[in-house]
């Protein structure tokens, strides 16, 4: 395979010149994962905004929509999901509640809690914006077989394990 060289080839080619006793392998694969990182957050943010929404709102409608019918969870469950602090789960809520996409009630089980639960226009956007951002991904891995695919899903897996962000 005789990939062109990419813009972390020309750093690590700076660095090796000014300091040749430096180890740059890591630096050559974090600042792929960083750059590509970067430019798929982009392209998912503008799959996403054809639905008239940002990444951020995608993520507490799809963790609803995963958790199944009647796709319901508590705003804590939601922070806890997403880490995200209540300040920051609140603001998302009330955008998507006053876009119509989901509602917040008294949870039944719980006198001081809530519930949030897709709106059946909730439940169509995200189905469809999740479509939306599959696409967006599947075209990007394409460059790879479906061999290298599964390799770069197993050695990623095993990174972020390393790292111990698996929690």
């Amino acid at each position: 395979m005789n990939t062109p060289k990419d813009p972390v080839d020309a750093i690590i080619e700076q660095w090796a010149s000014v300091r040749p006793d430096l180890d740059t392998a890591a630096m050559e694969v974090f600042g792929r994962i960083y750059r590509l990182s970067r430019t798929m957050g982009d392209r998912m943010e503008k799959a996403y905004a054809r639905f008239g929404i940002a990444r951020g709102e995608f993520d507490v409608l799809a963790t609803l929509r995963r958790s199944d019918a009647p796709y319901t969870l508590s705003p804590r469950q939601l922070s806890a999901t997403l880490m995200l602090t209540t300040g920051g789960m609140t603001g998302r809520l009330d955008k998507l509640e006053r876009a119509g996409l989901l509602r917040r009630s008294p949870d039944p089980h719980d006198r001081r809690g809530l519930q949030v639960t897709l709106t059946d226009e909730g439940l169509a956007l995200i189905d469809q914006a999740v479509g939306a951002g599959l696409a967006v991904q599947t075209e990007a891995l394409s460059a790879l077989n479906d061999e290298q695919a599964g390799q770069l899903a197993d050695l990623l897996r095993e990174l972020l394990a390393g790292t111990g962000a698996n929690a």
